[in-house]
């Protein structure tokens, strides 16, 4: 099973928490290193779209940035 983690982040000036399985904080990293942002503002961006939960909408996020171009759900 996957590790769990919970973090602080701050988010238009307002502390919040985000709960992301490990490999989850691990791509999100990569995905923000590759952008040329830090975590805090790439999960600032993810946060201005979203019309649900934070984590799941970072989730979403994630596995969009992974997929293929044109990839279509199963």
């Amino acid at each position: 099973m996957t590790e769990v983690r919970k973090r602080s982040v701050m988010i238009a000036g307002h502390p919040t928490s985000v709960t992301l399985e490990a490999p989850f904080w691990d791509a999100l990293k990569e995905l923000a290193a590759a952008e040329g942002l830090s975590v805090n503002a790439l999960i600032e961006r993810v946060d201005a779209t979203r019309t649900g939960n934070l984590s799941s909408a970072l989730r979403v996020h994630i596995l969009a940035a992974f997929r293929p171009p044109g990839s279509k759900p199963v």
